[in-house]
């Protein structure tokens, strides 16, 4: 009986998990010009709960197709060409990128380049190219804190990146306050290194956390002022201030409008680490102050890449993110599991919230 598997979760509950046996690599017909990736590994965090979240609303689903009812959740890591019918993917190929939470995954290399190619089967044509993207990793750190932890914080990092910049070029919306709800999510912590290191404006960066995780996102020092969720009077005398929200949570949010009003110059919904509570309890009533927006990093990254280019982007990000990494020593810990039952358990504790902040899974499957 074959060990490879796909992980699979039910699309409206995501706290129901499966596992489904597919064939072994060996047995899979490839068709001229597909290749085969082994997945080595990929990190687990908040980031997965939130693509099966969003799943239906942002077409995270579409990516890797699953039985009626049921979601592939995809997940960034590394990956290797074990078997390839595509003349420019020679076998023993490295990169990183986006993967199902599998043992392999086929896919269309398109043309490549020096630093990697792009799948171009047909379900995935439509959906944004930062996701089809793999680079080929050219110095491998195979099993390495170094390569676990660019799984963990690259896809992370990236939306960081580009909300900090998203923000620079609006002005922070003259905010003397920059409110980031689920202060201790590896997305938000990104974004308050960015703005504490580039320090753009005199803005105050407020973050917004349970009380368990209280202690652990003060002693990270990215946060000029801390507050937990039971208690939001440390927000007042409300002041112009921008809600960046990573946590997702409908009431929260609502707390945080009624809060400021008309002082809240802009409410952008990031995240959902709080899946099951995206719109508050009274359903989708008007809310005082701006109407809440997504902010879309894929939509930011194709402006981006117009404006930079390819290099110039990954060469920007790249940069910063070697800095926040190097940083992130101090506060995380990398937590190293295997195989469906370890994967499930993992995700299950994240989708509960039971992860520590201080935190980061490496699964190999």
């Amino acid at each position: 009986m074959s060990d490879a598997y796909d992980f699979v979760v039910k699309r409206d509950d995501l706290r129901d998990t499966g596992v489904l046996p597919v064939p072994d690599e060996e047995e899979v017909a490839l068709e001229p010009g597909q290749a085969l990736l082994r997945i080595d590994n990929f990190s687990l965090s908040a980031n997965n709960v939130t693509y099966g979240a969003m799943g239906d609303a942002m077409n995270y689903w579409d990516f890797f197709p699953a039985p009626e009812g049921w979601g592939r959740v995809p997940a960034w890591g590394f990956a290797e060409v074990t078997r390839s019918e595509h003349e420019g993917t020679p076998v023993g190929t490295r990169v990183y990128g986006y993967f199902p939470m599998s043992s392999y995954l086929v896919i269309n290399p398109g043309e490549n380049s020096p630093d990697g190619f792009t799948d171009v089967s047909p379900h995935r044509a439509a959906l944004p190219m930062i996701y089809n993207r793999y680079s080929i990793v050219s110095e491998p750190e195979q099993g390495s804190d170094r390569e676990a932890l660019t799984a963990l914080f690259s896809p992370l990092f990236a939306t960081s990146f580009l909300l900090d910049d998203w923000l620079a070029e609006e002005q922070y919306f003259g905010a003397e306050r920059l409110i980031l709800s689920s202060a201790s999510s590896k997305t938000a912590l990104g974004l308050a290194f960015l703005l504490n290191t580039k320090r753009r404006t005199d803005a105050k960066i407020v973050g917004l956390t349970s009380p368990g995780n209280r202690d652990f996102v003060e002693g990270t020092g990215l946060y000029d002022e801390v507050n937990g969720y039971d208690d939001l009077t440390g927000l007042e005398p409300p002041e112009a201030a921008v809600y960046l929200d990573f946590a997702g949570s409908g009431e929260l949010r609502a707390r945080v409008h009624e809060i400021f009003g008309d002082e809240l110059k802009a409410s952008v919904i990031v995240g959902a680490a709080d899946w099951e509570s995206l719109m508050p309890p009274e359903g989708n009533q008007p809310l005082p102050g701006p109407d809440p927006g997504l902010f879309f990093a894929p939509d930011r990254a194709e402006k981006r890449l117009g404006d930079w280019g390819g290099e110039g982007l990954r060469d920007r990000v790249n940069t910063e993110q070697r800095k926040f990494i190097d940083s992130s020593g101090a506060w995380l810990t990398i937590r190293r599991g295997s195989g469906p039952d370890e994967l499930g358990a993992a995700f299950r504790g994240l989708v509960e919230g039971e992860t520590s902040p201080d935190q980061g899974w490496s699964i190999r499957p």
